[in-house]
């Protein structure tokens, strides 16, 4: 599984040639309230499993959580799955807002 920091995945972000990735969110819905990344999908992890087919095994996706742990077990369980182009976000959204949006909420 392939990992981005918070400083790639803007850079993809902004690159206008690459299709956007799903920003798929795997926290709760209090954190998601707190912060996300914009443009980001909410799906608390352990709704995954019932939601998979909701997610398109094609495209490519970007797991976040708060600090990398639960999205990194979330983008191996959609490899084991057959998702080939997943990606988990390096230092989730705390490592975005010291990296990339300094402006947005932390806890």
């Amino acid at each position: 599984m392939q990992q981005l920091s918070s400083a790639q995945l803007s850079a993809m972000l902004q690159d206008p040639a690459r299709d956007k990735p799903l920003l798929l969110d795997v926290r709760e819905p209090p954190e998601y309230a707190i912060c996300r990344i914009e443009g980001s999908t909410l799906m608390p992890m352990n709704t995954v499993p019932a939601r998979l087919s909701e997610l398109d095994p094609a495209r490519e996706v970007v797991v976040i959580c708060h600090h990398g742990g639960r999205s990194m077990q979330v983008a191996m369980f959609l490899e084991r799955q057959g998702f080939e182009r997943v990606i988990n976000l390096a230092g989730g959204v705390d490592g975005w807002a010291v990296q990339v949006d300094p402006s947005m909420s932390r806890y």
